[in-house]
């Protein structure tokens, strides 16, 4: 055994600990086994122990030879281990204590299944590379779509098998788990994106009872935990970057906190938005001659991921884009995004989930407080998408948030309201969706009806844009249709468009 790649890793006291263990373990492991197979087992496991073992053996059943393995010649451990397995055989052989040596219920012998010996556990601790296999590691292979994403994660994956194998990974001869491709753990991901799009919430609007709510889509599954934390990690450098003046005066805005709900730090790209007339007299809007950064990096590969993933329509690329950093306590009032900005839109949630609240008329009760027809759930990593009347007809708003939170909201410009300064982001250019697997089961009756977005490309509500032409790309069908929907998972309270409780308390 001294010889054995495998043992070499291994201290003699690490030996023996095993040893002693497998030992408590050997009526188990040695159950339906032949007598000889049964000593072959028990010598093995017993001349992992050095004292015990002598430099002069016998050959055990013809495999071991001199030099290379010891028997144990012990005999008083020799007379333990056959009365062991001598009761073990009586007991089987008469249909008893079959129960009692099954894992989680031993109770002959020290050891009780989740409980190990204190130095045995030291020993599993310090030597993980035991139970590593020579396939590659798994772990994160779902988490990337892009080359952005994808190639870094599975580098800093290779140094870590590297420094936890202590071993010759090709002396194990375990089969190799079967590895997708990029495009296979994409594909998978994709068809597993949950899309809501039925929301409702009838209201009269000039005298008429609308669905308020018609052009809302929520996305989840969309972005994995890496991937988001990696967003979020890249969001903090650059709220850094901008509280040291290193990005441009009007790309980062810190306003003074002097009441509840006004603390927002705000991070804009691709233009300058005015959310309100600002002391120049510039109306609310994009303001064409202030100069903010350009998208970063990172961001554009968040674009064609939204693209690529059928959340919004490769014929309304975002081109700009605004960061809201919030504290806890810090809010967004009811508005309607102006129409400087095409529809659709989207907003992505991180770190917290909060409530963003719609309706025709949102009523403020107090600072951070607002009361509305319909209150939406916005799970982390989520993607909500405005359009129609979502976008429209209803204002949102987003009441005191109870912890921290960063939402990064994407939108493509209307061309004649673009920035003078602006220039068209060559890598966002003919970006198209991704084929959409049918034949994955689970995935018909989500895809069953494929057309394009209603309402792309629209400034305002009541104008259409875009056309029918992309059906045959597999282009996700934003149709408000029970039948493509997991509406099961929100109450039906809110499906009927009944409003929730008016008053809020967010503190």
């Amino acid at each position: 055994m001294e010889n054995d790649p495998f043992l070499r890793q291994y201290q003699p006291s690490e030996l023996k600990i095993a040893s002693e263990f497998l030992t408590n373990w050997l009526p188990f492991l040695s159950k339906d086994l032949c007598k000889d197979c049964n000593h072959l087992l028990s010598n093995r496991i017993r001349s992992l122990d050095p004292a015990h073992c002598s430099n002069n053996t016998d050959k055990v059943d013809g495999e071991c030879k001199t030099g290379s393995c010891s028997v144990v010649e012990n005999m008083g451990s020799e007379r333990a281990s056959n009365n062991v397995d001598d009761n073990y055989d009586e007991k089987s052989e008469n249909g008893e204590d079959c129960d009692n040596h099954s894992l989680g219920s031993w109770k002959g012998s020290e050891i009780v299944f989740g409980s190990f010996p204190e130095d045995f556990s030291s020993v599993l601790q310090s030597r993980p590379a035991v139970v590593e296999t020579a396939s590659p590691r798994m772990r994160w292979a779902d988490m990337a779509q892009e080359d952005e994403f994808d190639e870094e994660e599975e580098e800093e994956e290779e140094e870590r098998d590297s420094s936890r194998k202590g071993f010759d990974a090709s002396s194990m001869k375990t089969p190799e788990k079967p590895k997708l491709s990029r495009d296979q753990r994409e594909n998978l991901r994709l068809i597993n994106v949950k899309r809501k799009k039925d929301f409702i919430c009838l209201e009269r609007v000039k005298g008429k009872i609308v669905n308020v709510l018609d052009g809302l889509e929520l996305h989840t599954g969309v972005f994995s935990a890496v991937e988001q934390k990696r967003i979020v990690d890249q969001v903090y450098q650059l709220q850094e970057k901008g509280r040291r003046g290193e990005l441009k005066k009007r790309t980062f805005t810190a306003p003074h906190k002097w009441m509840r709900g006004k603390g927002r730090e705000t991070i804009q790209f691709g233009c300058c938005y005015n959310y309100a007339p600002d002391r120049a007299g510039n109306p609310p809007g994009i303001l064409q001659r202030e100069e903010v950064d350009p998208l970063p990096h990172l961001f554009k590969v968040i674009i064609r991921k939204l693209i690529k993933w059928h959340v919004l329509p490769p014929t309304c690329v975002p081109d700009s884009c605004i960061v809201n950093i919030y504290d806890e306590g810090d809010c967004i009032p009811p508005h309607i995004d102006n129409h400087d900005f095409l529809r659709p839109f989207c907003t992505i949630s991180f770190l917290s989930e909060c409530d963003i609240l719609f309706g025709s008329n949102l009523k403020v009760e107090g600072p951070g407080d607002f009361s509305g027809s319909y209150s939406i759930p916005l799970p982390v990593g989520s993607v909500l998408v405005l359009n129609g009347n979502g976008a429209d007809v209803a204002k949102h708003c987003v009441p005191a948030v109870p912890t921290k939170r960063i939402s990064i909201t994407f939108r493509k410009m209307d061309e004649s309201k673009r920035p003078v300064w602006f220039t068209p982001e060559p890598d966002l250019q003919g970006i198209e969706p991704l084929p959409l697997d049918l034949n994955r089961s689970g995935s018909t009756s989500r895809f069953s009806r494929l057309n394009n977005h209603n309402g792309t490309n629209q400034r305002g509500h009541g104008r259409r844009g875009g056309g029918n032409g992309y059906d045959s790309r597999g282009y996700y069908n934003p149709e408000r249709s029970s039948e493509h929907n997991d509406s099961g998972d929100w109450p039906s309270s809110q499906r009927r468009g009944m409003p929730r409780p008016s008053r809020r308390n967010y503190g």
